[in-house]
């Protein structure tokens, strides 16, 4: 039996899942949090809303560490939702920040590229760059970063709490809409029907990276830093990201390619953000790895490419 355990929010989602099984790889104990699809039994129901559930879970479970994926991370849902937004992504993370500072327990709190403003030429963005996010849903991560890295500098256990940043997630998904990187290649089969043309954008740089890949990553960083005495010399703020760099008309492209399907149904889009739009969406941000390599964690991760083909079992000899 493992003497160490694991506490993953949002343990039902795209990330979560693949969180919680690299904890599993590594023989820890673990269990997760959800809300609508908990089963109550592996992941367990709990509303990050309601401190005293929050509360009873960890004193039930006792995990050293907590790693933090629940959210709402859909920028478009986040606008049209901004109470409930900064519900979770603020007010629900701080909560839990002020509860894992009295216990002494170690929170990963995972955040986003879209707190910076991703301005043509300021990429790669170093951890300590000024963030400035362009939209709702990158204020609220900001803000939750602020909250809990305010929360264990007041209970003087700084060390205890990290943000991890990552970009535009892509994986083993429940179904293609859990990503905006799957939901892609939906996309490149409505494109197959007679008739249709799709509007695709060809500005915004995006950098997807595998769920997978951030699960471990996650593992290495909780293990890095409770076998670290003096966390103090440790960051506070981390960036994962591949470096497949690629906007989502190149996805659509690469799909097509994959699945041996014509895409003149789709058109590139190259004006970046209509100004009216609700929603404004950088055009590259591009996170360095620069501090997970300066703590020793491997920032590999797997190629684009290559994991699709095996997705579709669409082998080229």
């Amino acid at each position: 039996m493992s003497t160490k355990t694991a506490l993953v929010t949002g343990a039902t989602g795209l990330l979560g899942r693949q969180v919680v099984k690299a904890f599993e790889r590594a023989d820890w104990s673990v269990k997760g949090t959800g809300h609508s699809r908990a089963d109550g039994v592996a992941v367990l129901k709990v509303d990050l809303a309601k401190p005293d559930e929050v509360e009873a879970v960890l004193d039930k479970i006792k995990p050293n560490v907590v790693i933090h994926c629940a959210a709402n991370r859909f920028p478009d849902k986040c606008d049209k939702d901004p109470e409930g937004t900064r519900a979770l992504n603020v007010t629900a993370t701080e909560s839990l920040a002020s509860l894992c500072a009295t216990r002494d327990i170690l929170l990963v709190y995972i955040s986003t590229d879209y707190v910076f403003p991703g301005k043509p030429g300021d990429a790669p963005y170093e951890v300590g760059a000024t963030p400035q996010p362009t939209n709702l849903y990158g204020q609220t991560k900001l803000d939750g970063e602020r909250a809990i890295l305010s929360v264990f500098e007041k209970e003087n256990k700084p060390g205890l709490g990290v943000v991890l940043r990552v970009p535009v997630l892509y994986g083993d998904a429940e179904m293609p809409a859990e990503s905006a990187i799957n939901v892609l290649m939906d996309t490149v089969w409505k494109a197959q029907e007679p008739g249709t043309t799709i509007q695709m954008d060809h500005w915004a740089l995006r950098y997807p990276t595998n769920t997978e890949d951030v699960g471990r990553v996650c593992h290495d960083v909780a293990a890095k830093y409770l076998a670290t005495e003096d966390r103090t010399s440790l960051p506070r703020i981390l960036q994962f990201s591949s470096e497949d760099k690629l906007t989502k008309y190149e996805i659509c492209q690469t799909f097509a390619e994959i699945m041996g399907l014509p895409i003149t149904a789709i058109k590139p889009n190259t004006e970046g953000n209509d100004p009216n739009a609700a929603v404004q969406r950088p055009y590259d941000c591009h996170l360095s790895t620069a501090a997970l390599k300066q703590i020793g964690v491997d920032v590999s991760t797997q190629d684009f490419i290559a994991w699709w083909r095996w997705q579709v079992r669409a082998f080229r000899k």
